[in-house]
C-alpha cells in the first residue's frame, strides 16, 4: 500500500516516485479556485490525459454486456484471499505485471475485508469484487500497468464521488495512483464518506474563492485547446521582447531623450518608451523643446516619424495589397493575417512583429464588443500602416536600435489606438503629445504612461523646422491667461470668442419686441454658452394690423427698431422669381443624398464665401444644412426646392454677407425689418433668404399692416415658425414714408377742443 502524502507545493504532484518521501501518493480534495490552481488543473489535466484517467461523470456501473463477458472469461469462482485475487487480475488484465497485480489485489483486498466487518454477505462482497474488477477493466485498464513507475499516473475526477466509486478510487491510490478530485459544492457530500479525512486531504491556501460560474473539466480542456492553438499562431518565438517604461524615472522629455545604450544592458530586452503628454510643461519653451528634441533625434542616427493631427486612413492601393478572406475563426483569421507581415531584412524583427501583432488581435478578440468584421478592419488598418511605416522606422535597424514615432494631436478612433498599441510594442519610443489639454484621446493601454500638465495651448503642426516657430513672448502668454480668467464662465466675452452658435426663436410678447431689440444677445433670456457653441435667443415676428388705427405711432414704432446693422425691405418680392443667380447651374453638385458636400462647395470657382473667417463660413454652411434637413420650406426633397435653397443661400448680397462675417454672437445681432403694404407675397426665394437669417442669429420682424398671408406661403404648414401678433385695426393702401422725417418718439394727437382754442388766441 502507498502512503498518503501531504504536499509542500502543487508542483510535488509532478514529481518522481523515487523523490517522494517514502514514495507515496497524493489523493486531494479542491474545494476552491485560484490562478495558481488554475494553472496547475491545465498541468494536471494534460498529464492525466496521457497517462491517466479523467472522469468528468460518475463511473458508469457495469452493463449485461460488461458481466457476461466478465462471467465467460473468469467464470463464477471467487474467495476473500489475496493470493487469488491477484492472480484473477493477471488473467482478467494481461497486461498488468506481478507487481502491480499484488498492489492493486491487496488494496482491493482491505476494501472488502472493511465492508465483511461492516455486515456485508459473501454475496455482497463478491457483488462488489465483480464490480471493482469490471471497472478495473473497462474505466482504468490503460494505466494498470503503469503503478509503481517512476512516473505516477493520475487521476482527475469531477465531483464528489458514489459509496462504491470512492472505494475504487481508494484502491487506484492504494495501488500508486496520484488523485485531484475537484468538488465545486463543496465538502459536506464528501465528508460523509470519510468523515475523517482518513483516505484524502483537503487542499487548502491564502485567497482562495468558490470555482468560477459554470467551471468544468470541459473547460479546462478548451482553455488547452484554445492555448495551443494560440501557440501555433504565435510560431517561433524572437530572441527579445520589450522592456517598456519600466526603466524610466518619470521625467518625460529627459526619459526620452535618455541614449538608448544607457536605459539597460540586457541583451534579451529592448527598451523603450510609451508617452502621452497631456498640456504643455512651459508655454514658453514647448515648441522649441519639441524642435530641438526631434533635431537631437536625427542628429543621434535614430529613425523618426511625425504625424500631425491624424494617421491618414490606407489608401485603396494599401488595402489591396493586403490578403484578406473571410473567417470562420478569430485563430483563421489571425493566422491568415499574420502572414502579411514580412521583413525579409532582419528576420528576428519579423518575428517579433509577428508575435506583437498576435498579441494585439487577441486582446482585440476578447472586447466584448468584438466582431469578425471590425477584427478583420482593424487587422488590416494595422498591417497597412505597418507597411507604410515600416522602411522609416526600421530600416538598418539591429538590437538595441530604438526608433521614435511622434503623434501630435492624441487618438482619434479605435484603429489608431490598435496600431500606437501595436507599434509600442516594438523598438520603437512612441510619444502621442495633447498640448491643448480640451482635447482628449481615446486611448487605454496598461503600458501607456501618462504625464499631466496645468498648461495648455493650441499646437496644430509639429515644429520640425525652426521657420515654423512661433514663440510666445512671457507678455503674450500673460495677456492670454488674464484672458482666461476674466472671459471663462465670467459672464463677459471677449470679441468673437465663440466660433459656433444656434439660433433660438423666443416666444414673446408684442410689447417685448421693443424692449429685447436692442439689447446685446447675453441679457437676452436664454442665452447660454455650452461645450463653446453660444445659444442665440432671436426674434422672428409678424406684426399685424395697426394699433389704435394710429399711422402715425405706426411709423414711429417701426423706426424705433432701425439700428446701425439693420436692413429694410420694404416691398415683397425682395428676391425676384427667375433673377440671375449663378449658383443654381451647379447647386445639384453641391448636394448628395442631402448633405452637403462642403469641400466641393469650397474648392468651386463660383464660391463667394472663401474670405469670410473660417468660423464664418462653418456657420453659413451648418445653417444652410439645418434649413434642409428640418424642411422649413415647403417642397423640399419634394420637387426639387432643396436645390434653390442651396443656389439661394450661397448667393448672398454683399450687404448681408458683411453682417454675418462681423456678426458676434454674445452682442447685438443683425436685424432684418420687412415692410408688406399691400397684397404682394413673400417669393420662395424670400422664404428661404429670412428662414435662413433667423437661423444665422437675425431677428426678423415683418410689419403687415393689412393682415394678408403675405409671408406664410412657402413655409412648410404646421410649423411653429414665426410668433404672430395681431396689433389692431388693419389698413390699407398705406404709403412707406421718408423715415428721415419720422421721429422716434410717441406722437401726441391734440383733442379738437384743443385744436380749436388755440387757433383762436
Amino acid at each position: 500500500m502507498f502512503d498518503l502524502l501531504t504536499l509542500s507545493g502543487l508542483d510535488d504532484y509532478f514529481k518522481p516516485l523515487k523523490n517522494r518521501t517514502s514514495g507515496g501518493i497524493y489523493f486531494y480534495r479542491f474545494n476552491g479556485y485560484s490562478k495558481d490552481i488554475g494553472d496547475f488543473l491545465g498541468k494536471y489535466y494534460n498529464y492525466a490525459r496521457q497517462r491517466g484517467v479523467i472522469i468528468e461523470e460518475r463511473i458508469p456501473n457495469p452493463d449485461n454486456k460488461n458481466l457476461s463477458y466478465y462471467n465467460e472469461m473468469m467464470g463464477a469462482a471467487f474467495r476473500m484471499d489475496k493470493p487469488f485475487m491477484t492472480q484473477s487480475l493477471k488473467k482478467w488484465i494481461p497486461r498488468m505485471g506481478l507487481q502491480q497485480a499484488t498492489a492493486v489485489a491487496g488494496a482491493m483486498y482491505d476494501i472488502l475485508n472493511e465492508l465483511a466487518r461492516q455486515g456485508k454477505n459473501e454475496g455482497m462482497l463478491k457483488n462488489a469484487y465483480i464490480k471493482f474488477m469490471c471497472w478495473l477493466y473497462y474505466k482504468f485498464e490503460r494505466i494498470l500497468n503503469q503503478l509503481g513507475s517512476d512516473d505516477v499516473p493520475k487521476i482527475l475526477y469531477q465531483g464528489t464521488p458514489a459509496s462504491y466509486e470512492f472505494m475504487m478510487l481508494r484502491i487506484i491510490a492504494g495501488a500508486g495512483c496520484d488523485i485531484v478530485m475537484l468538488q465545486y459544492s463543496g465538502d459536506a457530500e464528501y465528508k460523509k464518506l470519510d468523515p475523517s479525512s482518513a483516505y484524502s486531504k483537503e487542499y487548502s491556501a491564502a485567497g482562495l474563492a468558490p470555482f468560477p460560474t459554470g467551471f468544468s473539466v470541459k473547460n479546462i480542456k478548451e482553455n488547452i485547446e484554445k492555448q495551443a492553438n494560440i501557440d501555433r499562431l504565435y510560431g517561433p518565438a524572437p530572441a527579445f521582447t520589450g522592456c517598456t517604461n519600466a526603466w524610466t524615472k518619470g521625467k518625460g522629455f529627459d526619459d526620452l531623450k535618455t541614449p538608448v545604450s544607457s536605459r539597460g544592458n540586457d541583451p534579451k530586452f529592448f527598451y523603450n518608451c510609451f508617452f502621452r503628454m497631456n498640456g504643455v510643461h512651459d508655454k514658453i519653451t514647448y515648441l522649441n523643446d519639441l524642435y530641438r528634441y526631434q533635431l537631437e533625434v536625427k542628429n543621434s542616427g535614430r529613425k523618426i516619424v511625425i504625424i500631425d493631427d491624424k494617421i491618414p486612413v490606407p489608401t485603396f492601393d494599401e488595402i489591396a495589397k493586403v490578403r484578406k478572406g473571410n473567417y470562420p475563426s478569430v485563430d483563421r483569421l489571425i493566422a491568415d493575417m499574420a502572414s502579411n507581415i514580412t521583413f525579409p531584412q532582419n528576420l528576428e524583427m519579423q518575428k517579433l512583429m509577428h508575435k506583437v501583432f498576435v498579441d494585439i488581435m487577441l486582446e482585440l478578440a476578447n472586447e466584448s464588443q468584438a466582431n469578425m468584421n471590425r477584427l478583420t478592419n482593424k487587422a488590416v488598418y494595422i498591417i497597412c500602416w505597418l507597411k507604410r511605416y515600416m522602411s522609416d522606422l526600421f530600416t538598418g535597424w539591429k538590437a538595441p536600435d530604438v526608433s521614435v514615432f511622434i503623434y501630435l494631436g492624441g487618438c482619434k478612433d479605435e484603429h489608431e489606438a490598435a496600431f500606437l498599441k501595436f507599434l509600442a510594442r516594438l523598438p520603437v519610443d512612441v510619444l502621442i503629445l495633447i498640448p491643448d489639454k480640451n482635447k482628449k484621446g481615446m486611448l487605454d493601454d496598461k503600458l501607456l504612461l501618462d504625464f499631466d500638465y496645468e498648461d495648455s495651448m493650441s499646437v496644430n503642426k509639429y515644429p520640425s523646422e525652426a521657420s515654423s516657430i512661433r514663440v510666445g513672448t512671457v507678455a503674450y502668454h500673460a495677456e492670454r491667461e488674464l484672458d482666461k480668467i476674466m472671459y471663462e464662465d465670467s459672464g463677459m466675452y471677449r470679441d468673437q470668442q465663440y466660433g459656433r452658435a444656434d439660433a433660438l426663436v423666443l416666444k414673446t410678447m408684442y410689447e417685448e419686441i421693443d424692449q429685447l431689440w436692442k439689447l446685446e444677445l447675453k441679457f437676452r433670456p436664454n442665452f447660454n454658452v455650452e461645450n463653446n457653441i453660444v445659444t442665440v435667443p432671436v426674434i422672428f415676428a409678424k406684426l399685424c394690423g395697426v394699433k389704435d388705427n394710429d399711422v402715425d405711432n405706426y411709423w414711429v414704432s417701426v423706426k424705433r427698431l432701425f439700428t446701425q446693422d439693420t436692413l429694410v425691405f420694404d416691398h415683397f418680392p425682395i428676391i425676384q422669381p427667375g433673377a440671375p443667380n449663378p449658383m443654381k447651374s451647379v447647386a445639384n453638385e453641391f448636394l448628395k443624398n442631402g448633405k452637403l458636400q462642403r469641400d466641393v462647395i469650397k474648392r468651386h470657382n463660383m464660391y463667394k464665401y472663401g474670405m469670410l473667417r473660417d468660423e464664418a463660413q462653418e456657420h453659413i454652411l451648418d445653417k444652410l444644412q439645418i434649413l434642409i434637413n428640418e424642411r422649413f420650406i415647403k417642397g423640399t426633397f419634394e420637387n426639387g426646392t432643396e436645390y434653390t435653397i442651396v443656389s439661394t443661400v450661397l448667393n448672398l448680397d454683399k450687404t448681408i454677407v458683411r453682417l454675418i462675417q462681423k456678426f458676434d454672437f454674445t452682442k447685438v445681432n443683425p436685424k432684418i425689418i420687412c415692410l408688406s403694404l399691400d397684397e404682394q407675397c413673400m417669393s420662395l426665394e424670400d422664404t428661404i433668404f429670412i428662414k435662413f437669417l433667423s437661423l444665422i442669429g437675425f431677428d426678423v420682424v415683418v410689419f403687415v399692416p393689412t393682415g394678408y398671408q403675405t409671408i406664410e406661403r412657402f413655409f412648410a404648414p404646421g410649423r411653429d415658425i414665426f410668433d404672430d401678433h395681431q396689433l389692431g385695426t388693419y389698413l390699407y393702401d398705406l404709403k412707406v414714408p421718408n423715415f428721415n422725417r419720422v421721429s422716434d418718439k410717441p406722437v401726441t394727437h391734440k383733442s379738437w377742443h384743443e385744436k380749436l382754442f388755440k387757433r383762436g388766441k
